[in-house]
């Protein structure tokens, strides 16, 4: 287990190296003059050339990748262009929204999905595994603007139940604060509990469809016996995989939905950061969500690892020789 942790450790870390290669040659090969952006048309060549100089700009390409890199490994993210502040700071203010609006769907939408999930596979083919396989389909094939668009007008603009815009004020109390998350965490919710719901079925569904499974059933074992004592064991590590990848999603792929609330996210900054080149701000943003999304493979890879019963029967079989 411990070979298993360093060697997907250190793919981990090569797979972030060739991210951040990735996204600084992206931002290099960007159109236009940064530091002409930064101050407008009507700048003078002389403060262009003299902003060059106090952003490095001048520097070679690969210095400057260097200096960038080692300096986001010992915690230094740079400098806005635009704000002029440091850029780890504007990450961590926007950092707790995004993991307030990403936990408050996670906690919700996971157990949902799976147990949403569960049921449809011990409908095994009745109406409601139809029904329900069909419209949680639909859903997952929704397009997120759409579903948040419905929910502005329904619950905002006609029934006035809820905010519009998810503005979190300072010090604001729980029930304001339920209120500002409550559509887009509902948006984000009803896409995420879709997909992973409709992947928990199909990893069930084959799951009971191999020879123990069906040996079981012919001896008069319940479905939901083998459901719960065997399937779900062995569906942990990849329904881990689903989960994963879902909340990455929440983590770096919610800007439809930050964009159409008005919610203070990374994904908004990120984007209002590429509108306005502020290159330091994109690239932290890019490397954060690269390594969020590694992070939570990493997790679901050792999850798997634990649960696979293949490789639970090999270690037994060693420690037993």
């Amino acid at each position: 287990m411990t070979r298993f942790l360093l060697q997907r450790v250190l793919l981990a870390c090569l797979v972030l190296w060739l991210v951040s290669l990735l996204v600084f040659a992206g931002c290099e090969l960007l159109p236009g003059d940064v530091a002409q952006i930064a101050l407008g048309q009507f700048a003078t060549p002389e403060n262009v050339a003299a902003l060059r100089l106090e952003l490095g700009l001048d520097k070679p390409a690969l210095q400057r990748y260097l200096n960038w890199l080692f300096g986001m490994v010992q915690g230094d993210w740079g400098q806005s262009i635009m704000t002029r502040t440091p850029v780890a700071a504007m990450l961590a203010e926007r950092m707790s929204n995004t993991a307030l609006l990403a936990g408050a769907t996670t906690v919700i939408a996971v157990p949902l999905s799976i147990g949403l999930g569960l049921v449809l596979s011990l409908g095994n083919g009745g109406r409601l595994d139809r029904l329900g396989s069909v419209a949680v389909l639909a859903l997952s094939a929704t397009p997120e603007f759409l579903i948040a668009t419905l929910a502005v007008l329904m619950f905002a603009v006609k029934l006035h139940w809820f905010p519009a815009v998810a503005y979190l004020t300072p010090g604001a109390g729980f029930w304001q604060t339920v209120q500002a998350l409550f559509l887009p965490v509902a948006t984000l919710v009803v896409v995420v509990t879709a997909q992973i719901a409709r992947m928990t079925r199909a990893i069930i569904g084959n799951l009971l469809g191999l020879p123990f499974a069906e040996m079981a059933m012919l001896k008069g074992v319940p479905r939901h016996r083998i459901v719960g004592q065997h399937a779900l064991i062995m569906a942990v590590g990849p329904l881990a995989n689903v989960v994963a990848l879902n909340v990455a999603y929440l983590v770096s792929g919610v800007v439809i939905v930050e964009t159409i609330f008005a919610y203070p996210g990374l994904a908004r900054l990120m984007t209002d950061a590429v509108q306005a080149r502020d290159m330091p701000v994109v690239q932290a943003c890019a490397m954060l969500f690269s390594s969020v999304y590694v992070v939570l493979i990493l997790l679901a890879d050792t999850l798997a690892n634990i649960f696979d019963p293949r490789l639970s029967a090999t270690r037994a079989g060693k420690v037993a020789a």
